[in-house]
């Protein structure tokens, strides 16, 4: 029987969560063969049926029902429960931890923690359990594209594109027990709460914002982001080294190209609407 709340039980003191270990023999979807599997089918199934949909000469947008309304509803109540299991599991391991930091020669901190996992971590226990959460959440994401596809709506690279990595960058915080991870799924998770919360409350009849309110809130994690990158930088170097330094940098790289086709998607819908052609994201 737990002897603390049965919430926090469920979400970080649960045996599973407080011993789990990424492993590619017992994790699944854990390997880079099926890493690279799943994202090339992905973009071949979605750019198959739009052209499927061409060749057919389907002018309407195809009926989906309640489906999207369910899709939206189920992710911004994932979302919520990963944002949780996240913030009390890392609350958990600061306070199970804290005392080893104080004897160690870099005395971390809880905020240099968040940012910079001493060298040595492994992808293990509560905070990865979640991450690993999160990354197979990214595959549940994936289904949007197909409504969009459905609905004969515009399917433009950056969407394709920024599917695709972001399910390469969860697959690297498990890998290598990157360092900033934490941060990035409380944002990320946040930031999906409101927007699939916002498109659940607008399929079912409430008006929709006067402005571009999913772009808003991809722009503002964007920008925490790299924020957040400036700050793991800046105690890698002053603080002697942050675990999974190497995939960080990768993920800089592809982080600042969806930025590039963030601000040139951004422009465009927000051309878009000045001209009342509404673009949907």
């Amino acid at each position: 029987m737990p002897t603390v709340p049965l919430f926090r039980y469920w979400l970080s003191e649960h045996s599973s969560i407080v011993n789990f270990r990424w492993s590619h023999t017992q994790s699944w979807g854990s390997t880079w063969s099926f890493l690279v599997f799943a994202v090339t089918l992905y973009i071949l199934a979605a750019v198959f049926l739009r052209l499927l949909l061409i060749i057919l000469r389907r002018p309407r947008p195809v009926p989906l029902g309640p489906v999207p309304a369910i899709h939206s509803l189920s992710m911004a109540v994932i979302s919520v429960v990963i944002f949780t299991g996240m913030l009390l599991s890392t609350a958990a391991e600061i306070r199970d931890t804290r005392w080893l930091w104080r004897r160690s020669r870099t005395r971390t901190n809880p905020f240099q923690w968040l940012l910079c996992f001493p060298i040595g971590t492994r992808p293990s226990g509560r905070v990865f359990f979640w991450s690993y959460v999160f990354y197979l959440s990214r595959f549940l994401h994936l289904l949007r594209t197909f409504f969009t596809v459905l609905r004969r709506r515009r399917l433009p690279f950056f969407h394709l594109f920024n599917q695709s990595i972001l399910i390469l960058t969860s697959f690297l915080w498990l890998e290598f027990s990157q360092s900033f991870q934490i941060l990035a799924i409380l944002s990320t998770t946040l930031l999906h709460a409101l927007v699939y919360g916002y498109r659940f409350l607008t399929v079912v009849g409430f008006p929709a914002a006067s402005f571009p309110f999913v772009l808003n809130c991809q722009a503002a994690l964007l920008s925490c982001n790299l924020l957040c990158h400036f700050g793991v930088f800046s105690f890698h170097v002053l603080k002697g080294g942050c675990n999974g330094i190497g995939a960080w940098a990768c993920n800089s790289v592809l982080n600042s190209a969806i930025l590039l086709l963030f601000v040139k998607f951004y422009k465009e819908s927000r051309s878009d609407l000045i001209y009342k052609k509404p673009t949907k994201f």
